[in-house]
């Protein structure tokens, strides 16, 4: 390409002084009337121009190819009816119509798949980001624009003033189908904290494209037990309660009646999470004769501040009299009624240390206490040598609920607890401080005391002298016993020989039997770790039955997992979806959740131009619907409409690179000097007449 330019001799600064001057003293010439001035002004003027030395340049050019990106949508709502297939005609359309056109190169960017390259699982469908990655290296003057290949469900549109840095227009070619039917349930409010015990309300909602009326059957499933319907008003708020049963995560799913001919059943199920949280534990304390370790057990329930305890120490029975006037008396009456009948079920845990028959507590109150075991109550007995007597709790109906009987022995001197193989794998004293592992002796202190029993049901966790018992743990229909059969946990506490765990298992004692959940002993559990799924199979007896790993999308796998040490058994699976996944083994069910609880992606499966109606708007880009019939791509300039009807711009920016450069002056030294001297002779000549 040839053009004009100037290369002056001196700076243009210095060349615009000069011709202000030339051009006051040719002013002043003329106010004179001097004669020659117009060869004396053809002479200056050709002195000015030979100075800026115009000279003719030619440029080799070399045209640059313009860049098209085509995002290709590849979430999970891509699988809805016939999309991906679409999807796939209109990218080989596009391609067709581009090769048509000359130099423009189609980059091909695929997003949105659950592992494009994200650290995690990413919750919606994010195209923007690659679509900023995969053009990086793009000078913005190359863009000849963007076509993005979706159904319009996608959540990270940038908003106005982001989309000026998006070069060249912005098209959108739809995949789905016009007015799609689908039916969804919408979380419209939970609450993040309940109490332990009291309801909460929830509300949700029915969203049907096709039907404002009449009510729904919502299926509700709580922690994975027995189902229950509910009927939902659809296109209406509907508000429910919900029982917080337990302390930690209450996991409700929630599923609605499918409707013939809708989209996708995926988004008709939803999945909320209430953090149970107790008010305040309440553990009724009645000691026997006083002795060193009733001190412990006091210290051990004061300290934590969620426990409200109520004590009682039985000093004298009813039966036993003395002289001491009544004024003088610093003891209170025993309220057996009321602690035993009226406010029986008001505690979560009661605790009898050492205590004995003396006539304190009837037989029908000790009943009670049986009973409200059998409904889902619990006691632990820390059992001293009255348990092996007459006057053992053994003897009265509390004997029922007990699964260790005395056989009339009690073992002194010196003995060293140690774990059981059961104890090894319960939750309850598994990985216990100290404790040794397989055959190995336990780094405790020793113990000088020891109940001699039978076991008769439930699990023996730990034992002492001859393999006999020392604790022992069984569920009794809803409720739960444990029975200690030592009084000498308090040299623990004391530190005697090296001391032992006594808090760290008192405190699992006491919260498996208020049925915490991180202490079932057969339990199945999953959470996120990184980005993989960490599944562990809690049990008492070796399991290695494969677990069912359900993702949020429906796809099932089977995991085996690998047998640990302290009855467990992990697995770790990656995972790239959002959403909820079902872990199902024989006995039990698990949930977790990776991102949120009901990702973006599902939330409306049905294809729309709404998102993307600003986007097209800010950057003059068009919307075309694969359903109608697939868009011509046509090449225009810039300034120009870049989007009509049923046919989409392609920017052509002529941008090039110029690969040499040639000059040649086009005022020659010779030339100008005899043009010069020439004008300036015929001044002379002029002024010479």
């Amino acid at each position: 390409m040839l053009t004009i330019d100037f290369s002056p001799l001196f700076p243009w600064p210095l060349l615009a002084v000069l011709t202000a001057v030339t051009a006051l003293l040719l002013g002043f010439g003329a106010m004179r009337r001097a004669r020659g001035l117009g060869w004396r002004s053809a002479a200056l003027a050709g002195l000015l121009l030979a100075l800026a030395n115009p000279v003719a340049v030619e440029e080799e050019r070399e045209a640059r190819t313009d860049v098209l990106a085509v995002i290709v949508d590849q979430s999970l709502s891509q699988d809805v009816g016939k999309r991906r297939e679409i999807t796939a005609q209109a990218l080989a359309h596009v391609e067709a119509e581009a090769g048509r056109m000359r130099n423009l190169d189609v980059r091909v960017i695929r997003a949105g798949a659950a592992d494009d390259g994200a650290a995690g699982p990413v919750d919606g469908t994010r195209l923007f980001k690659a679509l900023s990655r995969g053009t990086a290296d793009i000078p913005r003057k190359r863009m000849a624009g963007t076509i993005i290949i979706t159904d319009g469900q996608v959540h990270d549109i940038p908003n106005d003033a982001a989309a000026k840095s998006i070069s060249g227009p912005v098209h959108v070619i739809l995949t789905g189908q016009r007015d799609e039917f689908d039916r969804r349930l919408v979380i419209r409010h939970v609450p993040k904290y309940g109490i332990v015990g009291k309801d909460v309300t929830l509300k949700i909602r029915v969203e049907d494209t096709r039907n404002d009326g009449g009510s729904v059957p919502v299926t509700l499933i709580k922690d994975g037990g027995p189902p229950k319907t509910i009927a939902v008003p659809v296109g209406r708020d509907h508000a429910f309660e919900l029982t917080l049963d337990h302390a930690g995560s209450n996991i409700l799913q929630m599923e609605v009646a499918g409707a013939a001919g809708e989209l996708s059943a995926i988004n008709n199920r939803a999945v909320v999470s209430v953090n149970g949280v107790r008010e305040r534990l309440r553990v009724l304390l009645v000691s026997g004769e006083p002795h060193p370790g009733e001190r412990v057990w006091r210290n051990l329930l004061k300290a934590d501040p969620s426990v409200d305890l109520v004590h009682f120490t039985i000093l004298r029975p009813p039966e036993k009299q003395d002289m001491t006037p009544v004024r003088e008396l610093s003891l209170i009456a025993f309220p057996i009624r009321e602690l035993f009948e009226i406010k029986l079920n008001e505690f979560d845990l009661i605790i009898f240390d050492r205590y004995r028959r003396r006539g304190v507590l009837p037989s029908i109150y000790i009943d009670n206490i049986a009973r409200y075991v059998e409904n889902g109550g619990a006691i632990l007995e820390a059992a001293g040598p009255e348990f092996a007597s007459t006057e053992s709790l053994y003897q009265t109906p509390l004997a029922r609920v007990l699964p260790a009987e005395p056989n009339g022995q009690v073992f002194t001197g010196g003995l060293r607890p140690r774990l059981t193989k059961t104890g090894q794998r319960h939750t309850v004293t598994a990985d216990l401080p100290g404790a040794g592992v397989g055959e190995e002796l336990p780094r405790w202190g020793r113990w000088f005391r020891q109940v001699s029993v039978d076991k008769r049901k439930g699990f023996s966790l730990m034992s002492g002298r001859a393999g006999k018992p020392i604790l022992v743990v069984n569920r009794v229909q809803k409720g739960r016993v444990a029975q200690l059969l030592s009084d000498h946990i308090w040299l623990w506490a004391r530190g005697y020989g090296g001391g032992g765990p006594h808090g760290e298992l008192l405190r699992r004692i006491a919260h498996w039997l208020m049925k915490e959940p991180e202490l079932e002993e057969n339990s199945l559990q999953a959470r996120m770790a990184g980005d993989r799924l960490s599944i562990t199979r809690r049990s008492v007896e070796p399991d290695e039955t494969p677990v069912e790993l359900t993702a949020p999308s429906g796809a099932t796998i089977r995991v085996t997992l690998k047998a640990g040490i302290g009855g467990r058994a992990r697995a770790l699976v990656p995972v790239s979806e959002t959403g909820i996944y079902r872990i199902k083994d024989q006995k039990h069910t698990a949930l977790a959740a990776v991102g949120r609880l009901n990702p973006l992606e599902f939330a409306d499966m049905r294809t729309t131009a709404s998102h993307f109606a600003a986007l097209t708007r800010a950057t003059g880009g068009g919307i075309a619907w694969m359903a109608d019939s697939a868009p011509e791509l046509r090449r225009v300039r810039g300034g120009r409409v870049t989007s009509g009807s049923n046919w989409l711009g392609v920017m052509n920016n002529r941008n090039f690179s110029v690969k040499s450069v040639r000059e040649a002056p086009l005022l020659p030294a010779v030339l100008v000097l005899l043009i010069g001297l020439g004008a300036l002779m015929l001044a002379w000549r002029a002024e010479g007449r």
